[in-house]
Parts: C-alpha cells; sequence; structure tokens
C-alpha cells in the first residue's frame, strides 16, 4: 500500500552577514581582487530583515501566500513589498540571522561556536519566546565569551569570524589542526546545514501534530557532506538533526545527489514506509552557505537588491497509508539512467512521459507539475532565464509532440500545468518539493487529483562523470485505503494458520 504525505516544513533564515562573508562568489573575488567595484557596493545592496520577510516569493515559501497569487503579481517582485507580512506562514517561517546563531550555536555540540556575552544576553530572550524552541535546545546555548577572546580565536587559531549586522559577534573554530575537513570553514557551512535542517524538522513535527518519539528514520538530502580526511563525506547530518530537535525514537542516514537528491530521498523513504520497516520518516535538508549571493554580481550590476540572502530549509514527514492524505504512487516513477543520454528532450521523457505510459495516463492527467522551482526574480536578471517556465515549456512540447495537445494550446498548457518559481538559489531546495505543501492541501481540497514532483541534478559538478541525474514521482488523491483497515499478508496467513488449526481440531473430534 501506497505511503502519503503527512506533514511539510519550510523555512528560511535570512542571514545576510553569512552572504558578504561566506558566500563563495563573495569569498572568490576577496582572492582574486580584494578591491573590486563589487565589494565595495556591496553593503548598499543588503536587504533588512524586514524586507526579506515582506518579499513575494519568501512568503510563499512558508506558504502565506499560493503560487497563483504570486503569479497575478508583476514581475519583478522585489519591489512589490507585500503588505503586514509574517514572520510566520502555514508551513514554518523567515527566522532572523541574530537568532539563528543562536540556534547554530544550539546544534554544536563539540564547543566550536562561540559568541560574544553581550549577543547572548541581548538575543537568549528572543529565542526563548520562539514557540517551537523548548527548553531542551535553549540549555545548549552557551553564556557567552569577551570580545578580545573572538578576536584572538580569529587572529592566531584559524577560526572564522561571525557577523550580525555587520558586527563581529562571535567565531566558529576549527575542529581539528590540519584536517581541512575539520577546518573552521567547513565547520561553519555544516553546523549552518545542521541548524535550518533542526528548524525544518521541528516545524514539520509541529505541523503533523504528532509527538516527536513517533519519528522512526530521518533522512537528510542537503548538498553538503561532514567526515574527516579518513572518509569525507561519511555523515550522518540525518541523526546529527534528529538528536537537537529531539526525535530519540529515530534513526538515519544521508542521501546525496546534487539538486536531485529531494526526489530520490522522498522514493525511498516512501518505500521504506511502503515496505513497513519504518511508519514514519521524515525527509530534511537544510541550507547552504556557499550560495549565498551567488549571482550578487549581476544583481548589484542592475542595481538590485541582493535577494541570495536567505538559507532554505524543508522537512516532509512520509507516513503509513491513512485514508486521507495524498499518497505517494511508487507505480508511476520516473529515472533517467545511465543509458537515457543528456539532450533536454530525453531527460524530460525519461522522467515525464515514460512513467505515465508505463501508467496508461497522458501528459495532461497530471494536473500539476513541480519542477526546478527557481525564483525568476533571481535567476534572469543573472542571464539563466525563467528556469520553470523553460521546464514546462519543454513539457508541453512533448505534449504536442505526442499529439495529446494542440500547437496552439502549448500557452494554456504551461499556465495550467505549470508554476512560476519562488524558491532560493540553494541548489537541492527548489528541486520539485518547495510545492509538496500546496500540493497537499490543494489535494486534499480536491482542486488537484495528480500532481508529478520532478528533481533533477548535474552529476559533472563533482568531476567523477558527465552524466545528467533525475527522478521523479506522482502523488494523487488518496484511494480510500488505510494501513488499519487493509488486511495484511501477515494477517493473511494468521486466518489461514487459524483455519487450519480448527480444521485439525475438527478432524479429532470426528475421530474420537
Amino acid at each position: 500500500m501506497n505511503s502519503v504525505i503527512q506533514a511539510t516544513g519550510y523555512i528560511l533564515a535570512h542571514t545576510p552577514d553569512l552572504l558578504v562573508h561566506n558566500g563563495t562568489t563573495q569569498t572568490s573575488e576577496r582572492v582574486l581582487n580584494a578591491d573590486s567595484d563589487y565589494l565595495r557596493q556591496l553593503p548598499q545592496h543588503i536587504r533588512t530583515y524586514r524586507q526579506a520577510v515582506e518579499y513575494l516569493p519568501n512568503q510563499t515559501y512558508i506558504g502565506n501566500l499560493t503560487p497563483e497569487e504570486l503569479a497575478r503579481v508583476e514581475q519583478p517582485w522585489y519591489d512589490k513589498p507585500v503588505e503586514n507580512a509574517s514572520r510566520f506562514g502555514t508551513f514554518g517561517e523567515i527566522m532572523p540571522q541574530d537568532e539563528f546563531l543562536l540556534l547554530m550555536q544550539a546544534c554544536d555540540v563539540f564547543d566550536l561556536v562561540w559568541l560574544s556575552a553581550g549577543f547572548v544576553t541581548a538575543v537568549k530572550p528572543k529565542m526563548e519566546a520562539h514557540p517551537l524552541i523548548g527548553e531542551d535546545i535553549l540549555a545548549k546555548i552557551k553564556s557567552g565569551v569577551e570580545t578580545d577572546a573572538i578576536e584572538h580565536a580569529i587572529a592566531q587559531e584559524h577560526a572564522e569570524p561571525l557577523y550580525h549586522e555587520s558586527a563581529l559577534v562571535g567565531y566558529v573554530r576549527r575542529a581539528h589542526e590540519i584536517d581541512p575537513n575539520l577546518s573552521a570553514h567547513t565547520m561553519l557551512e555544516n553546523l549552518v546545514s545542521k541548524a535550518t535542517s533542526v528548524l525544518s524538522l521541528l516545524h514539520v513535527v509541529h505541523q503533523a501534530n504528532i509527538e516527536k518519539s513517533a519519528v522512526d528514520y530521518v533522512i537528510d538530502c542537503s548538498e553538503e557532506a561532514c567526515g574527516d580526511m579518513n572518509q569525507r563525506g561519511g555523515g550522518n547530518f540525518a541523526k546529527a538533526a534528529a538528536e537537537i530537535a529531539g526525535l530519540s525514537g529515530a534513526s538515519g542516514c544521508d542521501i546525496r545527489a546534487f539538486c536531485a537528491a529531494p526526489a530520490h530521498a522522498l522514493i525511498l523513504a516512501s518505500s521504506l514506509v511502503s515496505s513497513g520497516v519504518y511508519a514514519n520518516v521524515v525527509v530534511t535538508a537544510g541550507g547552504c552557505s556557499a550560495k549565498l549571493g551567488m549571482n550578487g554580481k549581476d544583481h548589484v550590476k542592475k542595481g538590485m537588491p541582493l535577494l541570495e540572502d536567505v538559507l532554505g530549509g524543508f522537512a516532509v514527514l512520509v507516513s503509513k497509508n491513512d485514508g486521507i492524505n495524498p499518497e505517494i504512487d511508487t507505480a508511476m516513477c520516473g529515472r533517467h539512467t545511465v543509458g537515457t543520454g543528456s539532450s533536454p528532450q530525453a531527460v524530460i521523457t525519461s522522467l515525464v512521459t515514460d512513467p505515465l505510459d508505463r501508467a496508461g495516463l497522458k501528459i495532461t492527467d497530471i494536473d500539476k507539475f513541480s519542477v526546478e522551482m527557481q525564483n525568476p526574480d533571481i535567476t534572469k536578471p543573472a542571464g539563466a532565464g525563467d528556469v520553470p517556465l523553460s521546464n514546462y515549456k519543454m513539457i508541453a512540447a512533448l505534449a504536442v509532440k505526442r499529439n495529446e495537445i494542440a500547437r496552439e494550446e502549448l500557452g494554456a498548457f504551461v499556465e495550467q500545468h505549470g508554476m512560476v518559481g519562488w524558491a532560493p538559489t540553494q541548489g537541492h531546495i527548489p528541486s520539485g518539493v518547495p510545492y509538496l505543501g500546496f500540493a497537499r492541501r490543494e489535494i486534499l481540497d480536491g482542486t488537484v487529483k495528480r500532481a508529478m514532483i520532478i528533481g533533477k541534478g548535474s552529476l559533472f559538478l563533482g568531476r567523477m562523470t558527465n552524466l545528467f541525474d533525475g527522478v521523479s514521482f506522482v502523488i494523487r488523491a488518496n484511494s480510500g485505503g488505510s494501513e488499519e483497515g487493509a488486511v495484511s499478508e501477515k494477517q493473511i496467513q494468521g486466518m489461514i494458520a487459524k483455519a487450519m488449526r480448527e480444521f485439525a481440531e475438527n478432524m479429532m473430534r470426528e475421530q474420537r
């Protein structure tokens, strides 16, 4: 029996100082051209926290606006703030940088993150007021150190500085003297990913209204990797985040597949639940500090604010069938194989039409396709175009080629079956999964019957292969069955055994 999507959680952390000091576009520029115009102009293009909260795509990401409502607003969106925008949304929240730094410290179990005493004193009350941050997490926040200790660690011990509102407020120290995989830079990146995952986990458990101990397994599908010089990507982010989030009954592992990882992880989670190995599996991913300000040079050139100033995170709870929530239909999974080829048509065919053909369905039988939901406000000024729109046009072109729609219907298909993008450019974060929260809601209220989630990735980034990658799956309205209502194979075997015992007893009675 298919598993179901029981709940979703989506979070953003506004981290403009991490953008300035830790995004690879900025750190590379300091090495190559420390006196560049870009670095000088950078501070004038930083958004305030309030501006980030009021940004239309960010409000869409946390569920306060629907993709349809976003689409009705003319692009660009960065100059059209949302009135009375809320930090908290239907699916999650947008956390400010000062609180996020404290959350990073709470996620640190090796005394690597230190913040100034004054900063901790000022910010901790805000954390104490957070509705999902409990005493178990608050107790992990250290009291703080003096400024001279911070400056010494940075100058003499290769520590990575932490800033808030351009002021030095702490540092992340290295975890080993010579291991580059445990350097202060890497530890900061990994703690950022862990902290955003923890916040996502807290939200998904809250949305599901279940006990934390009910989560059996966690799969992390972010783009970071943790380990040491002897096993550089050994992991395990999943169990590390589950520990801080208080998921005491959970085990877990990491899945890595670049941008396609969330789709891979959700298929695996569904399989684990459907097979009966686990009842509740959470797929989660934290944000990537390296990608903050990735397209910053183009944004500054065009006089725009730096829109890539937020870390993304998400979590999806996959559970055994309850007869209500949308099902993950594992019979309709698309996959890009080694022999598929890398042309756009070959990729879309393998991910979209192949699984539909196996199910006897047309492209038009899918109400919504969720592809690479990159925010065009970010990608178009950088010359990358409107990524979701390009994908939808390719799917529509295949529908025309298969005589499922007329050529003149191509535009209407894109509008009806596609969506505008709203996700931050965090690699794995936009890859199909931002729509899951909306898809669950729309399937439950009957406006959508089937949706296809498509994850695609570029494996050549690791310099191990030039192959492309991708997987897809379909979620659909619940068929009405449930694990409790269905008769399992074990129950059937029990019934057979009972019948055989009764038959034997009857035979013995007759013989007497």
